[in-house]
């Protein structure tokens, strides 16, 4: 199987999860947090991961992704998402030649392991591919080859992914799909079930 570089690229909790409202402000950056470390903890439980670079400018929270055996580097492209998302693939690729980088959004609080598997098994070698969120219109992975990386995350991903010649993986992968931005989503995660990071602090807290 194909070994990857999974690229998480992560706010500073401070700034995470506007969209959770009813909150708040510090559940909403424990929430950001932990939604960050469990999906960074199950990439590093997939077999075909072989590598996890987290992108993030907050030093201490790059510590806690390190004891868990993430490498990290700081987001060197302030223009956006995107942008930042291709400097750290070529970072990737100056550490990693050999695996294929994988770009993964942080908010998937439910992901398993088994459910990124499958969807790294499933891409077709040398093509630019894509998994489209749970409401089908983002998407949460993207993954090219180096030399043609070039993600589209914001609205409408998952048709931005599409156009640009990108490959939509079929298949369920609940997990994988289910990202949060508000309390109707971190519920439908809860139904999934939560990593251990997100569930400690969701306990007791949604009806």
């Amino acid at each position: 199987m194909q070994q990857y570089v999974v690229v998480v690229p992560v706010k500073p909790p401070a700034f995470g999860k506007s969209r959770l409202q009813g909150l708040s402000g510090a559940l909403r950056r424990d929430l950001a947090e932990a939604f960050a470390l469990d999906t960074a903890a199950a990439c590093l439980a997939a077999t075909g991961v072989a590598q996890v670079l987290v992108v993030t400018d907050d030093a201490a929270f790059a510590a806690r992704f390190a004891a868990l055996g993430c490498a990290s580097v700081p987001d060197g492209d302030s223009s956006g998402l995107n942008p930042a998302l291709s400097q750290a693939a070529q970072e990737a690729r100056r550490r990693w030649p050999d695996l294929v980088p994988v770009a993964l959004l942080a908010d998937l609080p439910a992901l398993r392991a088994d459910d990124l598997d499958e969807a790294l098994r499933s891409l077709v070698p040398g093509r630019a591919s894509y998994v489209a969120d749970a409401d089908g219109t983002g998407s949460t992975l993207y993954t090219a080859p180096y030399d043609e990386f070039d993600p589209s995350f914001g609205p409408d991903s998952a048709h931005a992914h599409l156009v640009g010649g990108a490959h939509a993986v079929q298949g369920d992968l609940a997990s994988l799909r289910r990202d949060v931005d508000d309390l109707d989503d971190l519920r439908a995660a809860q139904a999934l079930g939560l990593g251990p990071e997100t569930d400690r602090l969701v306990a007791g807290l949604l009806p």
